[in-house]
């Protein structure tokens, strides 16, 4: 097969990949200490990261929270055993009583007990575009969050903060977008057909030529769903023998593809470099298990954006890892591509590296483009492979043309290829809405995760109790937020999550802040206390100690 950089891999070292004229990057413990003269001073961008650590009290009342839910959770468990409560959750058949059960793990009970009492949070359906503002379908429950009904009412004019729409591409109809329903008028709606058999079409290859100029790489497939980008051409890049090194925050999109590849795992501590160099030196020191012989392939995966911490990928000191013990890197930009960056072509630019450095290039657009799909990129025998071995390619239904064109209306809009300078002015509009918003929040005293640059603004809450009335009492002040829990989220580490928007305006976000502001002293949820966090440590290279 045709492998992501070129060459064979002999205990993970890639005997013939071209380093074109890159310059030789002299690493200790994965920490860059002679840059890359690309010209691009931005490649020495300093990581300015938060993780604050919660106060004692927090963590102690989160976990006596969840513990005495808990305790009730089992008792109301024993009066629906016992027919004295009514279960309304999925049980076994009174014919299967005696199999092994179906619905009998923690994250069921989980389910039954504490998230159906704050679901009415979540899944809430909205009635028009995700612009800057969108109406709610209002609904009501009459059984405590298990069944819910609409009561005909609409919450008009939301100021949304959850939706990924980070350049405000996500709107409306109006005359820039005529050309996305003169291509309707000509393909219709659907393609009924794979990439392989009757489904390219001409403005696939139109928007994967763009894609691949967008990116300044050499090639460029798009599939219809961004999910299924990472988790159906992940098993097609690697297999039995190879070694997958993940972040252990990555995707769930690439964890299920990682799954599905059958290669071997190994997790690395998030943004930790003294972490993940130590499995790449292992890897290339002792080999497979058992036999000891040298891996097919070593591939490292990350992401651009990490969606619920908000923080950045550290890309110059993994490619420096990457190039030293010649393995592979997958970068999956899926929040990251449009959103960062001083022309919005992602982590990549954002750090100053040459696109060359990232051996596969993937990314979505569902975010920052306002549309669907996702797309792999980069050396053209990788994407030609990948057009003959890739399941989404052989089995899932081509990309809606209509879809199509709103991308190469989205991507060009951008580029500045529509003859105006917009596209950027919306790239700069939102690194200055995520400035703002970011500082202003720590001001008033919230714990805020992440890159101070990510539109991607995680707000700790920590216990379910306030996940709810925090997302209740806003939606009231006719503002939309996504709180998220666990299983997305540690047990312990509850949170709203702000995306930040280009279509924001200083008006909106000042009246968010005020509205936060409040409910921040309502709900005692002003935790920070301007400390070093405890958390950093992950990026503290002098403090991780090896394993045995």
């Amino acid at each position: 097969m045709a492998e992501p950089g070129g060459g064979t891999v002999c205990n993970g070292t890639l005997h013939s990949q071209s380093e074109d004229s890159h310059s030789e990057n002299c690493t200790e413990n994965g920490t860059v200490r002679e840059a890359q003269q690309n010209g691009n001073s931005n490649f020495y961008k300093p990581i300015v990261e938060s993780f604050e650590e919660a106060p004692l009290y927090a963590v102690i009342l989160t976990y006596m929270g969840y513990g005495i839910g808990t305790l009730f959770g089992y008792l109301r468990d024993f009066l629906r055993n016992r027919g004295i409560e009514k279960c309304n959750a999925a049980v076994e058949r009174e014919e299967q009583k005696d199999f092994v059960p179906l619905y009998q793990n923690f994250e069921n009970f989980y389910t039954r007990n504490i998230y159906m009492r704050i679901r009415d949070n979540w899944n809430r359906p909205i009635c028009s575009a995700p612009g800057a503002l969108f109406d709610v379908m209002e609904r009501v429950t009459d059984d405590y969050n298990w069944t819910f009904r609409f009561t005909g009412r609409i919450i008009k004019d939301v100021i949304n903060m959850g939706s990924y729409n980070f350049l405000g591409l996500a709107a409306k109809y109006d005359e820039s977008m005529r050309t996305v329903k003169d291509v309707l008028e000509t393909y219709g709606l659907g393609v009924s057909s794979t990439r392989q058999e009757m489904g390219t079409l001409d403005k696939h290859k139109e928007l994967e030529d763009l894609v691949a100029k967008f990116l300044n790489v050499e090639a460029a497939m798009v599939f219809g769903m961004g999910f299924a980008t990472n988790s159906m051409n992940i098993p097609a890049l690697v297999g039995k023998g190879c070694l997958i090194l993940s972040d252990e925050l990555n995707h769930a999109s690439l964890v299920l593809g990682a799954r599905l590849s059958g290669a071997t795992i190994r997790i690395f501590k998030h943004n930790n470099m003294q972490s993940l160099e130590k499995l790449l030196r292992d890897a290339v020191i002792y080999g497979q298990p058992r036999t000891r012989r040298a891996w097919k392939k070593i591939l490292i995966l990350v992401e651009g954006i990490y969606s619920m911490e908000g923080s950045i990928v550290r890309l110059p000191q993994i490619v420096a890892l990457k190039k030293k013990y010649k393995a592979y890197l997958y970068v999956d930009e899926a929040h990251s591509i449009g959103s960062v960056g001083p022309s919005g072509r992602g982590v990549v630019e954002f750090f100053g590296m040459d696109p060359r450095d990232v051996d596969v290039c993937m990314g979505t657009f569902t975010k920052s483009f306002g549309a669907s799909g996702g797309y792999i990129a980069g050396r053209k025998d990788l994407v030609d492979y990948l057009r003959v071995h890739s399941h989404s390619a052989a089995y899932a239904t081509s990309m809606s043309p209509p879809v199509a064109e709103q991308i190469i209306r989205s991507m060009k809009f951008i580029m500045g290829l529509d003859g105006t300078t917009q596209g950027l002015q919306r790239v700069q509009q939102l690194a200055k809405n995520t400035r703002y918003f970011r500082q202003r929040l720590k001001e008033m005293g919230f714990i805020i995760y992440g890159h101070e640059e990510s539109p991607v603004v995680p707000l700790l809450l920590y216990m379910p109790a306030k996940l709810a009335a925090f997302a209740r009492h806003l939606l009231k002040r006719k503002i939309g937020v996504v709180v998220v829990g666990f299983p997305a989220t540690p047990l312990a580490e509850g949170r709203a999550r702000f995306c930040v928007s280009a279509a924001h305006t200083q008006e909106m976000l000042d009246t968010v802040l005020e509205a936060l502001d409040k409910m921040g002293d309502l709900l005692h949820a002003k935790y920070s206390r301007h400390r070093k966090s405890a958390r950093p440590e992950l990026y503290d290279e002098t403090s991780f100690e090896l394993e045995d």
